[in-house]
């Protein structure tokens, strides 16, 4: 055994590398490799070409191996594509919940500041109702409501810090 596994032994780790495993993954299926031989020569099985023996075995071993490498990698890949999405809190801290209340509340207080008819025009808008339409439901003209929209938008931008 001693002698069959220094004979071996570099011409084996040579084709598991070829086999496109790395030098680690192929020192270990040898190891192994060798170890099923001890365990088939103590069951008293054939001696028979036993070079041959133990090359088919760490053929087999090594693409075992290379395929639970492979299946690691795309796994990794995988938790690498999603973990972004998984490890980033996209939700506000304590700091931006404050500043997003203190803003929707000076804005609140800016449009209930406005006139009713501005207020309407905003809301409606705000809808998706076209000028036309606003100007007709509010019976005012649509010049009216152009100036109505520009006024409330202005004073809200100015409001925003723009």
């Amino acid at each position: 055994m001693v002698e069959l596994f220094g004979e071996l032994r570099d011409r084996l780790l040579r084709y598991m590398l070829v086999l496109g495993l790395s030098v680690h993954d192929g020192e270990e299926i040898i190891q192994e490799s060798f170890l099923l031989l001890f365990q088939h020569l103590q069951r008293g099985k054939s001696r028979q070409n036993l070079r041959g023996w133990v090359f088919r075995v760490a053929r087999n071993l090594a693409l075992k191996q290379r395929a639970a490498n492979q299946l690691r990698l795309r796994r990794i890949v995988e938790f690498d594509d999603t973990l972004p999405q998984q490890s980033v809190d996209r939700s506000p801290n304590p700091e931006e919940q404050l500043r997003s209340r203190q803003r929707q509340q000076r804005l609140l207080a800016v449009v209930n500041a406005l006139p009713e008819q501005d207020q309407s025009c905003l809301c409606m808008r705000a809808e998706g109702l076209r000028y036309r339409e606003i100007a007709e439901a509010l019976g005012i003209s649509l010049g009216s409501v152009a100036a109505s929209l520009a006024r409330s938008l202005e004073r809200l931008g100015r409001a925003d810090g723009g």
